[in-house]
């Protein structure tokens, strides 16, 4: 008998981690060890943003002040990259071992009699559910590995010819300014009118303006219904014709993994339910991460188990999904929001700023806040260098549940980007 199993090893393993150190007896089970960290780690956040960072340089670097454009080398960037991943895999093992957790290789699943795993079953007083999501591959699309991929096969191919992107959330846009900046000739295909519904429509079309300047073709309210690879070519069908490209990568969303559950007494619709407390319909079982399809980021996911550890020591606190801050690496500007919009908003453009026209295109850079009626801060937007930075002030704000006079007392060092935040706070009365 365990006090806690931990299913699934990516962020789930932070759970853990602060759970043995509290003296607990914790098992870990991850179908392979090789892969702790999750997808963030091995096959998402990381090895794209050691991707873009570089790419950023090269990007920044077309501005014609500089005699030479930067240029990846991509074979070792891929190497230097797949020994950063190995690392850091090493890093979680050791902390896990440090810690007092019996690591266990094999698939999991929750049954009414307990969790079974390479034939055997095994019992806890708590069970922690962290297993993930997979990419979502709409109908019609077979996706190969090879010339119709994922992300996870884009981060380890050197940059081809031509790729057709489909979607334009973060892994669309991302992959669109990496592959373009890199010269490739780039087709991001999407279903609406505009990349996204949910931005601010200024900030929205900074960035589809920035995409066009990398050299991307924007085809919007088009959708695939069919692809398919044919003597190395990818055939696809849309609904506004027929296409041909080198590479397309299907960046669609991603859907939960849900396989884990075996009993009726645990709810699984589109993903595993939970309460506010991320514990399902059966009492001590709890589904964190993208499993419960909530908010599929990975600082969401470790936020999520380390919630859930403290409840197991006896802490309960529900955490506030929307004081998670997003973000999306566009280049040569990122997207980072947080919290809720309102009615109310006030703006500042980046250009107003002393520093402004020191970085590439900066000039397009905006901040957006949010406020109820009483001028609590509510939510926040901004398209500026180093946006995931500096979205973290707005995450305090809303943590410490501050008023725009309480945040506007504060002193932004000269002349950075942050001071923006300074500049729009003065703007709200």
């Amino acid at each position: 008998m365990y006090d806690v199993i931990c299913i699934g090893g990516g962020l789930n393993y932070a759970a853990a981690v602060v759970l043995a150190k509290a003296g607990l007896k914790v098992a870990l089970i991850e179908k392979d060890l090789n892969h702790l960290g999750g997808t963030c780690l091995n096959e998402g956040c990381i090895p794209s943003k050691n991707l873009l960072h570089r790419a950023k340089t090269v990007v920044e670097s077309s501005e014609d002040v500089f005699k030479t454009k930067a240029k990846i080398d991509f074979d070792k960037l891929h190497l230097k990259t797949a020994k950063n991943l190995e690392n850091n895999r090493k890093s979680i093992i050791a902390q896990c071992k440090a810690s007092g957790i019996e690591l266990i290789e094999g698939e999991a699943f929750i049954t009414d009699e307990g969790v079974k795993v390479n034939n055997k079953l095994l019992s806890a007083k708590n069970i922690i559910i962290g297993t993930g999501a997979s990419p979502r591959i709409p109908d019609g699309i077979e996706v190969d590995g090879k010339r119709i991929i994922t992300s996870k096969e884009a981060l380890t191919l050197n940059p081809p010819k031509e790729i057709t992107i489909y979607g334009s959330g973060a892994i669309g846009l991302e992959m669109a300014g990496l592959f373009a900046s890199s010269g490739s000739k780039v087709n991001l295909v999407f279903r609406h009118e505009h990349i996204s519904k949910r931005m601010n429509e200024e900030i929205m079309l900074n960035i589809e303006a920035n995409l066009k300047d990398l050299g991307v073709n924007l085809v919007p309210n088009t959708s695939i219904q069919k692809a398919v690879t044919k003597n190395n070519k990818v055939h696809i069908t849309t609904n506004n014709g027929e296409l041909q490209s080198e590479y397309l990568l299907i960046a669609t969303g991603r859907v939960a993994n849900t396989s884990v559950i075996k009993t009726d007494k645990i709810k699984v619709s589109k993903a595993i339910d939970t309460n506010e407390y991320f514990e399902t319909y059966l009492s001590g079982v709890y589904a964190i991460g993208d499993c419960n399809g909530k908010l599929m980021l990975a600082h969401a996911a470790r936020a999520e188990a380390l919630n859930v550890a403290h409840q197991i020591l006896g802490e309960k606190e529900i955490l506030n999904l929307d004081n998670i801050p997003k973000f999306i690496y566009t280049m040569p500007l990122s997207y980072a929001s947080v919290g809720v919009t309102t009615n109310n908003s006030y703006s500042f453009p980046v250009s107003h700023l002393g520093i402004s026209r020191s970085m590439l295109d900066d000039d397009r850079g905006m901040v957006v806040v949010y406020v109820d009626e009483e001028n609590f801060l509510t939510g926040a937007e901004i398209l500026a260098p180093n946006a995931e930075e500096i979205i973290s002030i707005f995450a305090v704000a809303l943590s410490g549940e501050m008023d725009i006079a309480t945040m506007g007392k504060t002193v932004f060092p000269h002349p950075t980007y942050s001071e923006v935040i300074d500049r729009v706070l003065r703007r709200i009365k």
